[in-house]
């Protein structure tokens, strides 16, 4: 349990956009350095250790440009030693350095060497690297549409490790078509990374090294089946409050939590206009009054403070189980409109074309299994393969193919496709209870088209349990090994993420002549 801490006593940290370190005819280079450090993450707690990106948590933005490529060397600088428990019983971790890095820019379409595969990991200065590591800079084309992307470890059975323990931060790509709709900018566009965390009363970060109900026999440290912090952060600071104007503002919202999933609503009559999800605008505004965030799904929100002045307005977590994790942040509608509000609401946003007219090359059928292990832990997996196993999916290059992902577990999961933006077809439930007996699927009910919300380009969505969800995706830019798994940090690492192979014809007929 935390200490007890009082809300709404910190302003939001703006957080700033970082500078090239140089730009070229090819492009922006950065270096950013992964790096321990101490930050005061509310205002009666003691300073807390811990890793961030150029020392920052969250790490600092970085602003690019459609058709603009950006080239980051991405540095770690972190000590030997881990911050938090290391379980060293799973995918021989025991043989590998407890500190190792690896840099995924999640949402973003690369060429599979600058994607952060798990297994392309490296230590302090690039002493030792993993078997997948084949480059120190990454380039990211950005030859895509306009969204909000975040970068995060994605370290081979760490990942939940390193990203609580700092390791997140935001990338923003802009293009012309979101730049001409006119939206709330500048002062008044603010991007939100949400993210639950515990501490220990000296303000250390808590994170179990066992589950709760640890049986005798278990590895100590051990890894968990999820977790969920006490403590709500957004933008590195415990339950924060943001001072407005009384007009519309454009919220860029990210859950980077490992685990929690939240239900955002405000505790007035404001609804929220949301714009665009994980792969940018919609097709139209959407209004809302509450909206489903799991871990790593994106939202674009416009809230209309305009009628609200003199107002205190908190951001809720309607799932939250106590006050603490369900409450989030306040907005106070305080201070003076500096300027008459010019910016725009458009109900019509972008076209995105559906992705059903396209050839269908294959249809495959993927289960979210629940098993164990050999120490009766709860072990997670995707079509009952474990990470290691050899590569079931091969799509080919430029291929749009189905994949029905059908959760035979008993909760949700946040399901994340490497290099590809996908199209949410529809849910259909079935019965569990019967699956469990014969392993038939007896649906219940008809397919469910997806809510507005999720009639954009996601890469990340919610497969309820007792459920298929059928998404459907082009695989392409680029050919080669990427990734796909459950995005429950504490899945992903055990061991519900496997590997697929984008299969490039023309690369195989050269090989063979």
């Amino acid at each position: 349990m935390s200490p007890k801490l009082e809300k709404f006593v910190d302003p939001l940290p703006r957080m700033e956009v970082l500078k090239p370190n140089k730009k070229t005819k090819d492009g922006a280079h950065y270096e950013i350095t992964m790096r321990q450090f101490r930050s005061k993450l509310h205002r009666d707690l003691p300073a807390t250790t811990l890793w961030g990106y150029n020392g920052q948590f969250p790490g600092p933005i970085i602003e690019a440009n459609r058709d603009e490529p950006v080239h980051v060397t991405w540095l770690n600088q972190l000590p030997d030693r881990h911050l938090l428990p290391v379980d060293l019983s799973i995918h021989g971790l025991e043989q590998l350095p407890a500190v190792r890095t690896v840099v995924h820019l999640h949402g973003i379409e690369t060429k599979p060497e600058s994607d952060g595969h798990p297994e392309a990991w490296y230590t302090r200065n690039f002493q030792e690297t993993g078997p997948f590591f084949s480059r120190e800079t990454y380039t990211y084309p950005n030859y895509q549409r306009g969204s909000l992307l975040w970068y995060h470890d994605h370290a081979m059975g760490i990942t939940r490790l390193n990203v609580y323990a700092g390791l997140a931060g935001m990338y923003i790509l802009r293009d012309k078509q979101e730049k001409s709709l006119n939206l709330p900018a500048g002062d008044y566009e603010i991007p939100l990374m949400i993210a639950d965390r515990s501490f220990q009363a000296d303000g250390s970060l808590f994170y179990p090294s066992q589950p709760a109900d640890a049986a005798a026999n278990l590895p100590n440290p051990s890894v968990l089946p999820a977790f969920n912090g006490d403590t709500i952060l957004v933008n590195g600071k415990a339950w924060p409050f943001l001072e407005v104007e009384p007009r519309k503002y454009r919220f860029r919202i990210l859950n980077a939590s490992n685990t929690r999933s939240y239900q955002l609503q405000l505790d007035s009559h404001l609804l929220f206009q949301q714009i665009g999800s994980d792969g940018g605008l919609l097709r139209n505004t959407v209004k809302m009054e509450r909206i489903s965030l799991q871990p790593a799904e994106r939202v674009d929100l416009i809230i209309d403070f305009s009628k609200a002045a003199g107002q205190s307005i908190v951001l809720k977590n309607e799932i939250g189980t106590n006050e603490d994790t369900g409450n989030m942040m306040q907005f106070r509608v305080t201070k003076p409109l500096k300027n008459k509000d010019r910016s725009l609401l458009p109900s019509a946003l972008s076209v995105i074309p559906s992705l059903k007219q396209n050839k269908i090359s294959a249809i495959r059928y993927l289960k979210l299994v629940g098993t164990a292990d050999e120490f009766d832990r709860p072990l997670l997996l995707l079509n009952n393969k474990h990470w290691h196993d050899p590569v079931t999916e091969n799509p080919r290059l430029g291929a749009t193919e189905i994949w029905a992902l059908t959760n035979t577990t008993n909760f949700s999961h946040p399901i994340h496709i490497h290099l590809i933006q996908f199209q949410v077809l529809d849910h259909q439930p079935f019965d569990l209870e019967q699956y469990n007996i014969d392993g038939k699927i007896v649906y219940t009910g008809p397919p469910k088209a997806p809510p507005a919300n999720h009639r954009g380009w996601k890469d990340t969505i919610e497969v309820p349990a007792a459920n298929i969800t059928r998404v459907i995706a082009k695989f392409a830019p680029y050919s080669g090994e990427f990734v796909w798994h459950c995005h429950i940090l504490e899945h992903e690492d055990y061991d519900m993420m496997r590997p697929y192979v984008v299969v490039d014809d023309d690369e195989k007929d050269e090989k063979q002549s």
